[in-house]
């Protein structure tokens, strides 16, 4: 019961920081420079032409009742249709929404596949060669940039390895063999430098639960070591672990964009980065809103996570 009334609550606070986020975007967006109908028609355009087209887009109201019909618009679950296209918002989101989410699942898979054992190993033998490389493979993913990672990864493996394409994506609906090729690249770009991070942090909750009371205490009963690590260190250390994860999960939905252009794949970020260009306010702000949303979706199942990893800790009335 506490548990739910603690989700019920968070959830009630994350459509407040939702609706927060549209209504600064729905801000921002308007005061960047440039009108989309000017963009849509040319710099010499007609007027008569220009006034018709923004009338015809709603651009020539005032912005509070902008505001309003498009907050309407969003509780009603519509996000609008493209200034540009005249496409639904929501249909140009789920067109690209496949790729983005499969590079950023798969990099996050990636990335906590590095991370963890490498995390472990190093708390485990600290200051010794395994501790040595694994922090010289951490270093490594910090210090590279996705983007660049990506161009590596093309010039060393794809032109190399005929099977792993460099440049598009291909839908899992046509395979999962031909879908898995076509993101594996870039989901290695994107996940070594998050597994780097992680890397990191794992190595230093495993260290700080190492040397708690309740571990020492274990080994000193004479229970067997690797049930003492994996047992009650590895499923507390694992709690800011799986935080960060979490939080890393959404930033790489919207942080993706360079990755995607390196490999010519269309997701979200590349919308987005041309809606920006376009001036296309009902993309930018359903991409935003997305993104703010997946945000605050992953802070839940995170709180969800930290009961599922180490069961003593509940959500209580009074917390």
């Amino acid at each position: 019961m506490g548990m739910r009334r603690y989700l019920a609550k968070r959830l009630v606070h994350s459509l407040f920081v939702v609706f927060f986020v549209a209504t600064v975007v729905f801000a921002a967006v308007r005061s960047i420079p440039g009108d989309p109908a000017r963009l849509m028609l040319g710099g010499d355009a007609d007027p008569e032409a220009l006034a018709a087209l923004q009338a015809e887009l709603g651009l020539n109201e005032p912005v509070y009742v902008q505001y309003f019909r498009w907050l309407g618009r969003i509780l009603s679950g519509d996000l609008g249709d493209s200034i540009r296209t005249g496409q639904s918002v929501l249909e140009l989101l789920i067109d690209v929404a496949e790729p983005t989410l499969s590079i950023a699942g798969l990099g996050m898979a990636i990335a906590l596949v590095i991370a963890i054992p490498t995390g472990i190993i190093s708390a485990v033998k600290r200051y010794e060669i395994e501790d040595y490389l694994s922090t010289l493979v951490a270093f490594f993913g910090i210090s590279m940039p996705s983007f660049w990672i990506g161009i590596v990864l093309i010039l060393v493996v794809g032109v190399n390895v005929e099977f792993l394409p460099t440049f598009g994506y291909t839908s899992i609906e046509e395979g999962v063999v031909p879908w898995l090729q076509s993101i594996l690249l870039p989901s290695i770009a994107v996940g070594v430098p998050y597994g780097g991070i992680l890397m990191r942090m794992m190595r230093s909750s495993m260290l700080e639960v190492l040397n708690q009371d309740y571990m020492r205490t274990a080994r000193a009963k004479g229970l067997n070591s690797n049930l003492v690590l994996f047992k009650h260190g590895l499923q507390n250390a694992l709690i800011p672990v799986v935080t960060l994860a979490g939080i890393f999960l959404a930033v790489v939905l919207g942080g993706v964009v360079a990755v995607e252009i390196v490999f010519g794949i269309r997701g979200l970020g590349r919308l987005l980065i041309g809606s920006i260009n376009r001036r296309d306010f009902p993309v930018i702000q359903g991409t935003v809103i997305v993104i703010s949303f997946a945000f605050v979706f992953m802070n839940l199942i995170v709180d969800v996570l930290y009961t599922m990893i180490n069961p003593r800790i509940t959500y209580g009335g009074g917390e």
